[in-house]
């Protein structure tokens, strides 16, 4: 597969994640009891992004001087696009992340723990998916069509889902689980397994880890095909999907008060969906460069969000807020 990545380029970046992730997810909010303050996850999730944003401009200030100018605009032009595409799926999930502690009722306090071991086994399977999906469409390049009809699909069906998933303890999956592991009936602290009458049991924290990495999985099922339509160049996928899924602590934490004021969003990654799926079903009519799709992504996340101001304005008007 044919890839800007070379051993300085990959040996750079994996010492970029080691570090921030010794000092994301070990370092900060042990103090605080696992959580962080809103001022706290605002002025991380800004360090994240401006990490990232450094990160493109070094590899676009190295690549114009090792490949040239054209070369060094349309890869960090694709690390931009793909970074924003997943950083915008990504709220999505922090969402299914927000409902899984809220119904299993998992402390503050004991979040911490299950975000930690999330965001690494996210990092393990999404590493996995990249180099597993640029393989595939290296020795078949009709995946991109599958691809994208997927995505078509999905952001149409995103559009008119409804938002009431019922009752999460019903759901077959979770009655599958409960039904062939063994299973306290509380949380006990931060473990996710403890010993009864000489027995291993696992603790519902360890359900809703369970669920917060098969959560990652199926969004990730979406945002990876998205990022290939982008560039299938295994390099800027890998680095701008994780890059955008490191912050994902300090985003739960930013979001947490404030889920319910994001209605609209929905709309908007569904919209994005479907422009990119119809990019990848077209690509053989029609190239749309990535600036293009820069510009698009960007212009319908903007467009989202004044919709979701105005609307929290005249609910806001309604309940007497203002």
């Amino acid at each position: 597969m044919n890839s800007i990545g070379n051993p300085l380029l990959w040996g750079s970046f994996t010492v970029i994640v080691v570090i921030m992730l010794l000092i994301d997810l070990l370092g900060q909010g042990k103090k605080q009891g696992g959580a962080m303050s809103f001022r706290q996850a605002a002025v991380w999730s800004i360090v994240w992004v401006s990490l990232s944003l450094l990160f493109n401009f070094g590899l676009w200030w190295y690549l114009k001087g090792t490949a040239g100018q054209q070369v060094a605009d349309t890869q960090a032009l694709a690390f931009l696009t793909g970074y924003l595409i997943e950083k915008a799926l990504a709220v999505d999930n922090v969402f299914v992340w927000l409902m899984l502690f809220s119904y299993f009722a998992v402390p503050v306090a004991l979040q911490r723990r299950v975000l930690v071991y999330g965001v690494l086994g996210a990092i393990v399977l999404r590493a996995i998916m990249i180099f597993g999906g640029s393989w595939l469409i290296t020795e078949f390049e009709w995946l991109l069509y599958v691809f994208g009809a997927f995505l078509l699909f999905t952001g149409i069906k995103m559009a008119f889902a409804n938002d009431d998933d019922g009752d999460i303890g019903e759901k077959p999956l979770i009655k599958w689980i409960r039904g062939h592991i063994r299973m306290t009936d509380r949380i006990d602290g931060e473990r996710f397994f403890v010993r009864q009458n000489g027995l291993l049991y696992a603790t519902p924290l360890f359900l809703v880890l369970i669920l917060v990495e098969i959560s990652d999985v199926i969004f990730a099922v979406d945002s990876i095909p998205a990022i290939f339509a982008v560039t299938t160049d295994p390099f800027i996928v890998l680095t701008s999907n994780l890059f955008a899924i490191l912050g994902l602590r300090a985003m739960y934490f930013l979001l947490v008060n404030v889920a319910e004021r994001f209605s609209m969003l929905k709309y908007g990654l569904a919209v994005i969906l479907v422009f990119i799926g119809i990019k990848m079903l077209i690509v053989d009519f029609y190239h749309i460069p990535v600036a293009y799709s820069l510009g698009t992504v960007g212009s319908i996340l903007a467009i989202t969000l004044g919709i979701n101001v105005w609307v929290n304005r005249q609910a806001d008007k309604k309940t007497g807020k203002l």
